[in-house]
């Protein structure tokens, strides 16, 4: 059975508005994150993720009030990221709406964190975030980075992804950090090279700039595409991305 392509629009949230940069810096505001949950689930989202991008930084949890918000808005999946540390943390987000949990800089410091909330919740809850930079420093060629792409790590991408999975990880969300807000394209090479080991679904992020990106990820390897400037700029609806997906022969929902 060929299971449909998603398209995600991605609310990256600091101080309870949604910012957007390049490559993680120079972050300006994009609006209110439950305004653009509701206009982009009307647009015909199949998701949302919702990345808290200064919890991790400033040591704090994730802003749960506009999770809630966020929830009771919106009924499509929705998956929520920044500042998660434990179980618990997953337990609360849950409650508050979550569907999906995104977790990076916590497991790598202590990778067990990835079992304790796959045991719990069941690998369909876990996502395992990866924030990726090119460096040759790894036999790979790509390195995963933390705290929101600020601190780049000695941890091969692609090997930790391995790992992430058989600790219980169900989906991988791989956002290329060189990409990021550039709209110059989806990190091809990468996605391709993440589909080469991985046996959960791998969702490309990361530089999504004309239509045509789109289709590209998918050929590459990905089972989903999430983008965020082109939307939050206007530049583009859920549906057009989805139109010029179907007519490369993708399937959508």
């Amino acid at each position: 059975m060929t299971v449909a392509v998603r398209v995600i629009p991605c609310l990256d949230v600091a101080a309870g508005r949604v910012v957007k940069g390049v490559k993680f810096e120079n972050l300006r505001d994009a609006g209110d994150p439950v305004e653009l949950a509701r206009l982009y689930a009307a647009q015909g989202a199949d998701e949302l993720t919702f990345l808290d991008v200064t919890a991790t930084i400033d040591d704090r949890s994730t802003t749960y009030d506009v999770v809630r918000k966020t929830a009771e808005q919106v009924f499509i999946p929705l998956t929520v990221g920044g500042g998660v540390r434990s179980d618990d943390d997953v337990a609360r987000l849950l409650a508050h709406g979550a569907d999906k949990v995104g977790v990076n800089s916590a497991a790598i410091a202590r990778p067990a964190l990835l079992g304790e909330i796959a045991d719990r919740f069941g690998a369909q809850v876990l996502v395992l975030s990866l924030d990726v930079k090119r460096s040759e420093r790894c036999a790979s060629g790509f390195v995963v980075t933390t705290h929101g792409g600020r601190t780049e790590t000695d941890i091969d991408a692609l090997v930790w992804a391995q790992e992430a999975i058989r600790r219980g990880a169900g989906e991988l969300l791989v956002n290329s950090i060189d990409a990021d807000g550039t709209k110059e394209g989806f990190d091809l090479q990468l996605i391709s090279a993440m589909r080469a080991v991985s046996s959960v679904p791998v969702i490309a992020s990361g530089g999504a700039g004309v239509l045509s990106h789109f289709p590209e990820a998918i050929r590459a390897g990905a089972d989903a595409v999430l983008a965020a400037s082109i939307f939050h700029n206007r530049e583009f609806t859920i549906g057009e991305v989805k139109e010029v997906l179907s007519q490369d022969g993708v399937l959508v929902r």
